[in-house]
């Protein structure tokens, strides 16, 4: 009765940024309310959390041109210390600690690699500490990069042997054709091998990598992997908390562990 659920969530830029680019720190913030509701209530909670870059861009104006790869490390990393300082202290208000991990698509490829960024992410979650994991874009390089944090939770979630994950986009899930259409509906429950694709829409987030066809993908992966997957939108107040206590009354779309 006493076991631990495991649970990662991903949050994504265009749940954290505002439209103008700035950090929403309001959202920050209820995020992680819910994020400590759920420890409160026996969950093991992984985050997985973009906005390094939007953080950084707005911190510095750069007066001559930069290329692709040098504004995401500049960006990147001073982008970084600001986020995860404000975790800190929105965490530390809870009582609750966390730990900065960065990776990279590398630390996946071979096996001591692997064992020793999963050894680090269970002792931290042994000792109540909430793992933040995000992309090392200042040494990341194009060839070596994940697609986005949609991969990078989805590989973490597998690693780490979660129950959930839960990917926060800024829509409700996937929908029947395009989302601002009022004919459109979300789907709410994906079947094992069910194809969906030609729901999926093609355009990529407008402040991160990402987009639906990377978490359709992502999802369809990890659910094969026996994972439970739900996409939700993070701008819904409390839904962390929503989909914990009333799943079946909250808007999202669900795929199915095998």
């Amino acid at each position: 009765m006493n076991m631990k659920k495991r649970i990662v969530v991903k949050v994504g830029s265009n749940v954290l940024t505002m439209a103008e680019g700035k950090l929403n720190i309001t959202r920050m913030s209820a995020l992680v309310d819910q994020i400590a509701w759920l420890r409160w209530h026996n969950y093991e909670v992984i985050l997985v959390s973009s906005g390094a870059v939007a953080c950084g861009r707005k911190e510095l104006q750069v007066d001559h041109m930069l290329d692709s790869v040098e504004q995401r490390q500049l960006f990147s990393a001073m982008g970084q210390v600001k986020l995860i300082n404000l975790y800190y202290d929105l965490f530390r208000e809870y009582g609750l600690h966390i730990g900065q991990v960065l990776t990279t698509k590398e630390n996946f490829s071979t096996e001591r690699t692997f064992q020793n960024q999963r050894a680090c992410m269970e002792v931290m979650l042994e000792n109540g500490v909430i793992p933040v994991v995000n992309e090392n874009d200042t040494v990341s390089i194009e060839e070596l990069m994940f697609t986005d944090n949609d991969e990078l939770s989805g590989l973490i979630a597998q690693m780490m042997n979660a129950q959930t994950l839960v990917l926060l986009s800024n829509v409700d899930g996937i929908y029947t054709g395009n989302p601002a259409s009022p004919e459109s509906e979300v789907i709410r429950t994906i079947k094992p091998g069910e194809d969906l694709s030609r729901y999926i829409q093609t355009e990529k987030s407008s402040a991160g990598r990402g987009g639906m066809a990377s978490k359709y993908k992502t999802a369809s992966n990890v659910a094969a992997a026996g994972i439970k997957v739900i996409i939700a939108n993070g701008n819904r107040e409390n839904i962390l908390k929503d989909l914990a206590e009333r799943p079946s009354e909250t808007i999202h779309t669900e795929f199915s562990g095998n």
